[in-house]
């Protein structure tokens, strides 16, 4: 009975925060109905037979009654131990008995909502009001108007003209890519059709969710124009909320929107509207923007949005941002580029938690389920092998495949991994330490294997077609020490290639903490990063041709000339492998324009494939043999100690040497204790904390400074982790310090995630707004400096020094004449609050 009755307060609290009414108020009359008798048929009650518990004629939990007092929406409640759908027939035959076509199942915790009439229950995070029930087309859908459109080809197109094809230059073929170019007009392709065709035939089979996989380059978005004007057209939806999970995907999303959609519908960036989206029938929006400080239910109704899109849906919706996906009702899709299919040779029952093979393929079964495609198969499936053998295409190229593997990377891709002797002390006889493919330059570091990496890549890397200088490439390294060391080696490498032709501008370090970093990739994208192309004259590409980083650049990037692809790093994680590979997949047509003697000349030549360097195996675990694969030797070097030579451009000069180059290295074992922070350090560290009796006896009782204490006796510096509190804020990931009480808070769970330095700030400037009055006029200004007088130390040091002047010349984050147009009493004000009230530390 305590469970019931638990059950019973939590529900109570969920209607009342829906505007439910217990009581007749200001607002209305009561629209609950506690425990009504419902009068039940004998066909009804006998289909129960000893299952119905209740009465012979039934009573439901609660009743919930439209702006008419008529029966709108039946509660059936269960305990908290018990799980809600299991009242769900019963449920259904109250609402059928009373002709209602709405049902929710609770016990208090989880909560699903259901249309009797169409499909199955969807879970739910909070109750909808009797108004956003009223309002849903998606709860009201008409899924007959969905199946029965039409989809054909110019079905985007007819957006922008609905009468293209009656004009003269749309029937004449000799200037018809002309016209289609000018008035922006989009078609799809045949496959694309198709997945429109597959989810109409999933809404006539009753679904709700849908799971569009296809590969990087095939125009996920464009389809998904296509679906939203679907839904939005047939009468099905009256807004669209798409969900990416990086901010430069929210704006290239927008970007496509208005011009795949616009003027029949309009789009905005949520951030940026967030009094009025509700003037567009699209929002785009991060799911961390809507995560953060719970906007979502701040700002939305569970029944706001009939159509939910969720790019790159095995990584926006997983973990705790699957709340923001399932607090909305209406029909749900899900885009992905990560198929099934490339998880190879995983027994799960043999694969420890942590492994992160394992951990993706529960990742992405766990899509399948979300989108109701439990048996693996999605509703539309259209592969990179798809778009290069499709009869209308080909409209993905396939990559040519370099497997090249030093001695060191053989042994480290093997199971019995890479064995080395290390002298531990003069005192003892040397021991041996085994290396796997993990722990490339985690523990050790090798120059060689570095320059044997670039001068492979360099020698064998894909020409331009047009100008025959080494085509544009983005090389993926373990971390960003060793970005730098590539990106030195590889500017190294051009000059001695090309004397004169590069000023160590050939290779760029694009990582997270290289200023402008973001700017620098659409530069590349556009084709001037470092200016344009020396090689010839006229020809728009860009002069840096390899950009190197680590984790940037892999998804959500489209650079269409891209030739070379290299892998200096094993890749664990199949969708970084399909991802990082997909980079290179799309089609793209190489042109120089030349003017001779008054006459234009177009030199064209269409991308055919592109190289990937694969120097540890990725390929051959991820993927099948195909017959383009290409198996090299690498160089021997001359020394231990020898420098790039003199680079020839010829690559069969290898033939003689031993594919064995760097037997004779010696590497030193580097101490653990520096070296064992990685991902899954902080991982450990939670799960040894959690499983200690004492500590966590400790923080239920709210003694943190006695948990601290017992952490830094029995649990710190010890072997075999060495774990310390610097490594372990290391380890978060995040851009600030993060408190000893958060890394506590965060085991224990009373912390979710970590955040970031601009969502505390967020944080901090929201309570300082409750506390003062801000002039409308001076809002952004003093959120400006409020920022920055949080986060520059430089700006407080300056202002506690009176050294206004460095303001604009020494400090780059804030200007004098900001200070001023701020103004004296408010910058005072700033101050004061955050000396009194904000601990600045946690923002170092």
């Amino acid at each position: 009975m305590a469970k019931e009755a638990k059950a019973r307060l939590k529900i109570n609290r969920l209607l009342e925060e829906a505007g439910w009414r217990f009581f007749d108020d200001e607002n209305g009359y009561a629209n609950i109905q506690v425990e009504p008798n419902v009068k039940m048929t004998k066909v009804q009650v006998d289909a129960f037979g000893e299952n119905f518990d209740k009465t012979k004629n039934g009573f439901i939990d609660f009743l919930l009654l439209d702006e008419n007092g008529n029966p709108y929406v039946v509660l059936e409640a269960k305990s908290e131990d018990k799980q809600p759908l299991v009242g769900k027939e019963q449920a259904r035959e109250y609402a059928k008995s009373l002709f209602v076509r709405y049902v929710i199942l609770s016990n208090g915790n989880q909560h699903y909502f259901w249309n009797i009439y169409k499909g199955d229950p969807q879970i739910i995070t909070s109750f909808p009001s009797c108004e956003s029930l009223k309002m849903s087309k998606a709860m009201n859908a008409e899924p007959a108007k969905l199946y029965n459109e039409e989809i054909t080809k110019d079905y985007i197109a007819v957006v922008k003209d609905s009468h293209y094809m009656d004009a003269p230059e749309y029937k004449n073929p000799d200037i018809r890519k002309q016209f289609i170019f000018e008035r922006g007009l989009r078609f799809l392709r045949g496959y694309q059709v198709k997945a429109l065709q597959a989810l109409q035939q999933s809404v006539k089979d009753g679904k709700e969710r849908f799971l569009f996989e296809m590969a990087t380059g095939t125009g996920k978005t464009l389809t998904s124009a296509a679906v939203i004007r679907l839904f939005l057209r047939s009468g099905n939806a009256n807004r669209v909320l798409f969900l990416v999970d990086r901010i430069e995907l929210e704006n290239q999303a927008k970007k496509n929107f208005v011009n795949y959609l616009s003027p029949d519908y309009h789009t905005v960036i949520f951030k940026e509207n967030t009094d009025d989206w509700r003037k567009a029938e699209i929002v785009v929006s991060t799911v961390q923007t809507l995560m953060f400080d719970n906007k979502y239910k701040r700002y939305f109704k569970p029944t706001d949005f009939s159509l939910i899109i969720a790019d790159e849906s095995h990584r926006s919706i997983n973990g705790n941002s699957r709340a923001v996906f399932e607090y909305f009702l209406g029909y749900k899709l899900g885009l992905t580029a990560t198929p099934k299919d490339y998880i190879k040779n995983i027994d799960v029952s043999k694969l420890k938690v942590t492994d992160p093979r394992a951990w993706e393929k529960r990742q992405l079964l766990d899509s399948y389920r979300t989108f109701g495609c439990e048996s693996g198969d999605p509703t539309y499936r259209y592969s990179l092998l798809d778009g290069v053998n499709d009869p209308e295409g080909p409209f993905l190229v396939n990559p040519k495949v370099y497997d090249a593997r030093t001695d060191i990377t053989t042994k480290l891709l093997a199971e019995e991994g890479y064995a080395i002797l290390n002298q531990v002390d003069e005192q003892v006889e040397d021991a041996e330490e085994t290396y796997f493919a993990r722990d490339f330059e985690k523990k050790f570091f090798s120059e060689e294997t570095n320059k044997l990496f670039v001068k492979t890549f360099m020698d064998y890397a894909k020409r331009d077609p047009i100008s025959g200088e080494i085509g544009k490439g983005i090389i993926f390294c373990v971390s960003r020490l060793h970005a730098a060391k590539i990106t030195q080696l590889l500017n190294l490498y051009a000059t001695l290639m090309f004397p004169d032709k590069y000023q160590s501008d050939f290779a760029m370090q694009i990582t997270s903490d290289v200023m402008n970093a973001q700017s620098y990739t659409i530069n590349f994208q556009n084709n001037n990063l470092s200016g344009y192309s020396s090689f010839l004259d006229g020809y728009k590409s860009s002069k840096t041709r390899i950009c190197v980083t680590v984790g940037m650049m892999t998804t959500g990037y489209d650079c269409e000339d891209l030739l070379n692809i290299g892998l200096f790093r094993p890749i664990f994680s199949p969708t970084d492998f399909i991802q990082i590979k997909g980079r290179g997949t799309r089609m793209n047509d190489f042109i120089l324009k030349v003017r001779e003697n008054g006459v234009d000349t177009i030199r064209k030549v269409a991308k055919d494939n592109f190289y990937l360097f694969d120097f540890f195996g990725n390929y051959e675990y991820f993927e099948d043999k195909f017959d383009y694969d290409v198996e090299l030797k690498l160089p021997k070097p001359q020394s231990k100690t020898a420098d790039l030579s003199t680079p020839q451009v010829e690559t069969d000069r290898y033939e003689n040497f031993a594919p064995d180059p760097l037997k004779s290295l010696t590497e030193t074992q580097i101490s653990s204790r520096g070296m064992k922070i990685d991902r899954m350090y902080f991982d450990k560290f939670e799960e040894t904390v959690k499983e200690d009796p004492v500590a966590k006896e400790q923080y239920e009782q709210g003694n943190y400074q006695a948990v601290i204490k017992y952490i830094d006796e029995y649990i710190m510096d010890k072997p075999n982790e060495y774990y310390s509190w610097d490594k372990l804020r290391r380890a978060t990931g995040t851009d600030r310090r993060v408190t000893t009480r958060e890394i506590i808070d965060k085991v224990f769970g009373a912390l979710t995630f970590f955040k970031s330095k601009h969502q505390l700030v967020e944080d901090e400037f929201e309570s300082f707004t409750l506390t003062k009055t801000i002039p409308n006029e001076k809002f952004w200004d003093i959120k400006h400096f409020f920022e920055a007088y949080l986060t520059d130390k430089e700006v407080r040091r300056a202002i506690e020094d009176r050294r206004f002047t460095a303001f604009g010349t020494e400090i780059a984050t804030y200007t004098l004449s900001e200070l001023r147009e701020l103004g004296m009493d408010n910058m005072l004000c700033v101050i004061n609050y955050i000396n009194d009230n904000v601990n600045v530390s946690r923002f170092m």
